[in-house]
């Protein structure tokens, strides 16, 4: 009878041990608290880091991140008032197909933006560290839906 309730009590605990926790470490999604111009300051800070760039590519970049940040904060603003009225309801194959296209041209227009701004060297560094982080966000994604990735 002892063992038994000492194998129950492990059991329990490693059970416990083993849920999902979302602590504040857990982030979901971007730092939102943010303003639009600190969220492009310290990309452009990150970029400038990895990338060496001069003054003038700072700025042109600076630009370029501003821009990117104003349209996530607007969209991610937009998406948290629909989730908390209520409206929020899953979009038809027309419209995901719609943002994915308008997503899709963003990233093309940044893109072209930074191939005039960068070097060959540059906008290749800048290309695999665009796709890292894609695809390292993607694997997060999948972990957090509990699939293995």
């Amino acid at each position: 009878m002892k063992r038994l309730t000492v194998v129950l009590v492990m059991l329990i605990s490693i059970g416990m041990a083993a849920q999902k926790h979302d602590s504040p470490k857990m982030h979901k999604g971007p730092e939102m608290n943010l303003t639009a111009e600190e969220m492009a300051t310290l990309q452009t800070k990150k970029m400038t880091l990895a990338l060496d760039l001069t003054k003038s590519q700072q700025d042109k970049v600076y630009d370029i991140n501003l821009e990117n940040a104003r349209f996530r904060k607007a969209k991610w603003e937009e998406m948290k008032a629909l989730k908390e009225s209520g409206e929020r309801k899953k979009p038809t194959s027309e419209e995901r197909f719609e943002m994915e296209n308008e997503r899709l041209d963003r990233q093309i227009a940044v893109q072209e933006k930074m191939k005039k701004i960068l070097d060959e060297d540059q906008y290749e560094s800048w290309k695999k560290m665009h796709k890292r982080k894609k695809f390292m966000n993607g694997k997060k994604k999948m972990e957090e839906r509990g699939r293995r990735g």
